[in-house]
């Protein structure tokens, strides 16, 4: 079931923060009234196109701030093994130099409750034990959630399938946009681009425009 126009499921777990400090209290109600988030999954830590992923997002990281938004990595790995990959060089693979929270997700309930667990859970009547089919990882989800808690925009990606990050810095603007000037952004929209009112007036101004 999708997410968008719903608040973003709660959650309290452990991260690492800043790149270095491991906390077990992680939140992202800390960031309602005050930032829009982009909350991401990725399926594990130690791999191949994560990595290019995660050092895209960092490489951007000014750009979101800029908009008052704030990114966040998820993944079904504990806490401890986010920091070890964090404490790995660039050139071996790691993601030293990183800065943005990595949340960790052992128990898989947060990719579960998201809708991006790339598996799900069975329970035999007959054998009265539960089994997983699937991957026991998350898919590349991806939410941008807005200062109230709500989803704005969900989209999840097949595990072999990098992101464009700058779509979603696109998809930043095009909400400040909205919330700044209440009106609606049409296919290809950018910053500085001719938006729409929600009117048959409006609709027909912008036609008459381009």
């Amino acid at each position: 079931m999708a997410l968008v126009g719903k608040k973003a499921p709660h959650f309290v777990t452990g991260a690492v923060i800043n790149g270095e400090e491991i906390v077990d209290n992680f939140s992202l109600d800390q960031y309602i009234g005050k930032k829009h988030v982009v909350f991401f999954f990725y399926p594990k830590d130690f791999t191949f196109v994560c990595p290019t992923e995660i050092h895209a997002f960092q490489e951007k990281l000014a750009a979101f701030k800029e908009r008052g938004a704030i990114v966040i990595g998820c993944s079904t790995d504990t806490e401890e093994t986010h920091l070890a990959w964090l404490n790995t060089p660039k050139e071996q693979g790691g993601i030293q130099g990183v800065t943005f929270p990595l949340v960790a997700d052992a128990a898989k309930t947060i990719s579960l409750n998201f809708g991006v667990l790339a598996g799900e859970y069975a329970f035999s009547a007959d054998t009265k034990q539960w089994s997983f089919n699937g991957a026991p990882i998350a898919f590349r989800g991806t939410f941008l959630i807005d200062k109230e808690g709500i989803v704005r925009h969900e989209s999840i990606n097949d595990l072999p399938l990098g992101r464009n990050i700058d779509e979603y810095l696109r998809l930043i603007d095009a909400q400040l946009h909205v919330e700044k000037y209440g009106e609606v952004c049409p296919a290809n929209w950018e910053e500085g681009e001719a938006a729409m009112k929600a009117t048959n007036e409006g609709v027909s101004d912008y036609f008459s425009n381009n």
